[in-house]
């Protein structure tokens, strides 16, 4: 079984659809093997990016297919999951292991608030019933429920909880992890505006958004910074900055999904309920985008 490593940029990738709703499979395989080429190390299918509220079991499977037959030699292939029925998310977890999903990102259990504990023992039968390595998904922001310490403290002694997709927006928390843990869990940045910080901070990768339309200068960003040229880093950080933004919005998936389209890389189409921007917002986002383009950098 294929060894996850956690360390480096690792893109929440949209998924391209036909203006019916449809699955456009080939502009998704196009765009993984763009995103590869700029040096990422591995992809994430089905995500919060990736519409993953609008797909069915059976076209996250089938997508997770495709990526593992396109770039599944090069990078890690992983699958997102997110259910609110532990019985559910098990029995994605196994069909993942079937395909040949290298691993997991899993999300607490959605579409109610559970305590604690629950979110501990969720985890917990999630890992005991796959060898699939495993990143949580830690993002009280926008889910309203936190894996806590203590919640950690029960997960060392289950090897397949292997990382934290680190969305809490408190920078230290990267460093509370470090410290209370060592490496035994890899952190990777959720938040594209505190992706430096939380590098500089120790970070061990980080799951983007915004790579989908500019994977090289996201990947350029941190491989600077891991070696030890903050100065450069930061010039390219500074001009991503604004675009950067636009993952922390409610219409993440139609502003990177223009983006990519404003870069040459991929499609508008979305999936109902969403629909793509219209109208001062549409024209606000274009001019974002625009102003970067027109003084994007050289690396």
């Amino acid at each position: 079984m294929r060894k996850v490593n956690w360390i480096g940029v690792y893109p929440a990738v949209t998924t391209k659809f036909f203006e019916n709703g449809d699955l456009d499979i080939s502009n998704f395989c196009r765009h993984l093997q763009f995103q590869v080429s700029c040096g990422v190390k591995g992809v994430i299918v089905g995500g919060s990016l990736g519409e993953s509220s609008t797909i069915t079991h059976a076209e996250r499977l089938q997508l997770t297919e495709a990526a593992l037959a396109t770039i599944g030699k090069e990078v890690d292939v992983i699958m997102n999951i997110a259910e609110g029925a532990t019985k559910s998310a098990v029995e994605l977890a196994k069909k993942a292991k079937e395909i040949g999903a290298h691993g997991l990102m899993v999300l607490p259990p959605m579409m109610y608030k559970p305590t604690e504990q629950e979110v501990a023992d969720f985890y917990i039968e999630v890992a005991e019933a796959t060898d699939l390595p495993i990143l949580m998904y830690n993002n009280p922001v926008d889910y309203k429920i936190e894996i806590t310490f203590d919640n950690f403290d029960q997960f060392i002694d289950y090897p397949t909880l292997q990382a934290i997709k680190e969305s809490t927006r408190d920078i230290s928390n990267v460093t509370r992890m470090k410290s209370r843990y060592g490496d035994r869990f890899k952190v990777l940045c959720g938040v594209d505006t505190l992706a430096m910080e939380e590098l500089l901070m120790g970070a061990d990768g980080w799951v983007a958004g915004l790579v989908d339309a500019f994977p090289a200068e996201t990947v350029a960003i941190f491989d600077l910074l891991k070696a030890g040229k903050t100065d450069e880093a930061l010039k390219i950080y500074r001009w991503f900055l604004p675009l950067l933004e636009l993952d922390i919005s409610p219409q993440l998936v139609q502003n990177i999904k223009l983006a990519e389209v404003m870069t040459g890389v991929g499609t508008e189409f979305v999936r109902l309920p969403r629909q793509m921007l219209k109208g001062k917002e549409r024209e606000r986002v274009i001019k974002v985008i625009d102003d970067a383009l027109k003084v994007r950098p050289k690396l």
